[in-house]
């Protein structure tokens, strides 16, 4: 596929849902908390449980995907650290820059973009992504905004059981196992995928909205080795994952992970970071200042770097 068939197809989509909602932000105050609880309640165990229930991915797929997602992460926590440490940044920044790093956009941007690039396998790949992700969002992610502080990490690691998804996934896995999933076309399935397609357009919006309300105008100048990590050093480090795993056996879901792992900055650790670090500073900057400008500046990036990466993942240039 050529970098503009790649744009076309699978970048523009997602963009043009989110610049209506970025617009949407800037001239009306709009409770994106609302949409998020909407989102993660209802419409996401939704889309999660009808992609799950009706994905051709074998079970030992999903548990070479998962690992995947693991080793991701920790890898790019410890490169991230060691290059924050290296250019001798200290706390709140340091943590900030790993977090910002090592975390991608796997829901409300992954999502969609995986399902408009690769279909049905792009969307089951990225729901699986994003419920292993979560897992380490709340705990690994809650120790580096966190450290240093006098941190239940029991309870943040509870925060995980109160997620829906975690039992979207294992419904959808049981269901399967039981042979119990409601044939295709059924009034049951099909509330499912209508109130599960919800979720794509509204995770765009909401991702224009946030984008609208982040301020980043203090820390443009120091977040370009944070998204220099996330959008040209993850996807290289999310091949190698894929390959050494065994994920190339299975070139789509190989393809969807590693456009995953390329996509830019997640917005929970603004939320952690903000729950952790909001008055903490290290050369005038505070931790959410960074973590909101790398996700503002990665995400315009993206629609760069994430043009060029599907065009070689459709290719099958890269795994």
């Amino acid at each position: 596929m050529s970098l503009v068939s790649a744009l076309g197809s699978a970048i523009l989509p997602v963009l043009s849902v989110s610049a209506v909602g970025f617009l949407l932000g800037k001239l009306r105050e709009i409770d994106v908390d609302a949409l998020g609880t909407v989102t993660i309640y209802v419409l996401t165990p939704a889309l999660i449980f009808h992609s799950l229930a009706t994905s051709e991915i074998s079970g030992d797929v999903v548990a070479k995907l998962l690992a995947g997602v693991a080793v991701f992460t920790l890898a790019m926590v410890v490169l991230a650290e060691a290059v924050g440490r290296l250019l001798g940044e200290t706390e709140p920044v340091l943590s900030a820059l790993v977090l910002s790093s090592a975390f991608p956009n796997a829901g409300n941007y992954g999502i969609p973009l995986s399902a408009f690039a690769f279909g049905a396998v792009g969307r089951s790949t990225a729901v699986l992504f994003i419920a292993g992700q979560s897992v380490l969002m709340y705990t690994v992610g809650v120790y580096l905004a966190s450290r240093g502080d006098e941190t239940d990490l029991r309870s943040s690691f509870a925060e995980v059981f109160q997620l829906p998804l975690v039992y979207a996934v294992v419904a959808a896995w049981v269901a399967r196992w039981l042979g119990a999933v409601p044939a295709a076309g059924t009034p049951a399935m099909e509330t499912l995928r209508l109130v599960g397609d919800a979720s794509i357009p509204v995770m765009l919006l909401m991702l224009g909205i946030q984008l609208a309300n982040t301020q980043h105008g203090a820390a443009v100048s120091r977040v370009g080795v944070s998204n220099g990590l996330k959008l040209l050093v993850a996807p290289l480090v999310g091949v190698g994952v894929a390959l050494a795993l065994g994920l190339g056996a299975n070139p789509a879901v190989a393809r969807v992970f590693v456009l995953e792992c390329g996509m830019p900055a997640a917005i929970t650790p603004l939320i952690l970071s903000i729950e952790y670090r909001s008055e903490e500073a290290a050369g005038g900057l505070t931790g959410p200042e960074y973590v909101s400008t790398a996700i503002f500046a990665s995400t315009l990036g993206s629609v760069v770097t994430l043009t060029g990466l599907i065009a070689l993942l459709q290719a099958g240039l890269l795994v």
